[in-house]
């Protein structure tokens, strides 16, 4: 199947469902307009696609009332942006940042709201929007009470569409190609640059649309998982231990994957059949309706059946959300009471680090109305040898 053809374009159908859901959030929340800076929230709700992205100096904004949907842009995305039609308005400026803030704060008076509108900006918790005082300092100067839009955006992208769920396997299909590809010839004393520099590599030719930096350590009990890959040769007894970054249409495929160099020992395969197993059927045993937290207990459950030694607890959650961004919203954590809904795509990847050792197994789903849909092809029943 692979290489994959260049994303499509998302339908004005599927725009049109995201700008409805996100109105009656607005609505529930008594917001009138929503100022967006995320690149991920503008792409989401016009697929208008730009490299100036890269840049700094001269932004791209989007403003939602409940009539209108505007485009704030420097004039230098003129040509990309009437180049064909586009499903919303689009108001130039010239200049720099603070001429883009000034345009936003009078594309929200020209949107016939009231002098003390509510207006929610999108600074907040995993969004790291283009954040400027000007923006905020230019708002409430002219009366409006503001607030921050993040909880309402993540009501509205936490429920992904088919269309996006298909997006996403596309994507771990990309990777999950990439990495056992390069596994297969790997050998070892590759280092964990040249391994990390091969996945990439497949990655694009496999269709994505870029292969972001991505994290390769090769440990025996060395278990430093931020670390960017060095010139560390992988040895007999070592394991590979990577999470992937590559994206197609816009979605990242965000999974951890292992290796071992040289044949295990017969403690190794057992401990990688039971914590596949109980990542599976933690996976397989969600539902919509359940909590975070139930989920979390389910996980509790399995670990403690199993017989294993304490998960990885450098973190208090043992899956995430994803979709535009790499994770999001819900944590799968032991105090998070938020209700899984239909809709969500959700990560479960609990660790075990046990005798220099680690055996971790990211599976994703899909939440729908009868049970769950695995986006990506479940871990090898067996271990990956590197020899």
């Amino acid at each position: 199947m692979l290489p994959v053809s260049p994303s499509p374009d998302v339908a004005v159908a599927e725009l049109t469902r995201r700008l409805a859901a996100v109105r009656r959030e607005m609505a529930d929340d008594d917001i009138d307009a929503l100022v967006l800076t995320d690149q991920k929230n503008v792409e989401y709700f016009t697929d208008y696609r730009t490299l100036s992205w890269g840049y700094h100096s001269r932004p791209l904004f989007l403003v939602i009332d409940h009539q209108d949907v505007r485009v704030i842009a420097n004039r230098i995305e003129t040509r990309n942006l009437e180049a064909r039609h586009r499903p919303f308005a689009i108001v130039y400026y010239a200049g720099y940042l603070a001429e883009g803030a000034q345009t936003i704060v009078e594309a929200v008076r020209t949107g016939d709201l009231a002098a003390t509108a509510r207006v929610a900006v999108d600074y907040g918790q995993d969004m790291a929007g283009r954040g400027s005082l000007e923006i905020v300092d230019g708002l409430r100067a002219r009366g409006h009470r503001l607030e921050s839009a993040v909880d309402m955006l993540w009501r509205t992208r936490m429920i992904k569409s088919p269309f996006e769920a298909d997006l996403k396997r596309v994507s771990f299909e990309i990777v999950n190609a990439a990495f056992d590809d390069a596994v297969s010839q790997a050998r070892l004393g590759i280092t964990e640059v040249e391994l990390s520099r091969q996945i990439q590599a497949r990655i694009i030719m496999n269709g994505a649309d870029r292969a972001d930096p991505i994290a390769m350590t090769f440990c025996r009990g060395e278990f430093n998982y931020g670390r960017p890959p060095g010139l560390h040769p992988l040895q007999a007894g070592q394991y590979v231990w990577t999470d992937f970054r590559s994206t197609y249409g816009g979605y990242p495929a965000d999974r951890n994957r292992i290796a071992r160099g040289g044949a295990p020992e017969n403690w190794e395969i057992e401990a990688y059949e039971r914590t596949r197993a109980l990542t599976v059927a933690l996976a397989t045993s969600v539902r919509a309706g359940m909590t975070c937290g139930d989920v979390f207990g389910a996980f509790e459950q399995l670990w403690s059946d199993a017989g294993l030694p304490p998960a990885y607890g450098l973190v208090s959650r043992i899956g995430h959300g994803g979709g535009l961004d790499v994770t999001e919203p819900p944590s799968i954590s032991k105090a998070n009471p938020e209700t899984i809904r239909p809709g969500m795509i959700l990560h479960l990847e609990p660790k075990l680090e046990i005798n220099g050792a680690v055996f971790q197994f990211e599976e994703v789903i899909y939440i729908r109305e009868a049970g769950v849909q695995f986006l990506s092809e479940l871990s090898p029943e067996q271990l990956p040898i590197i020899n």
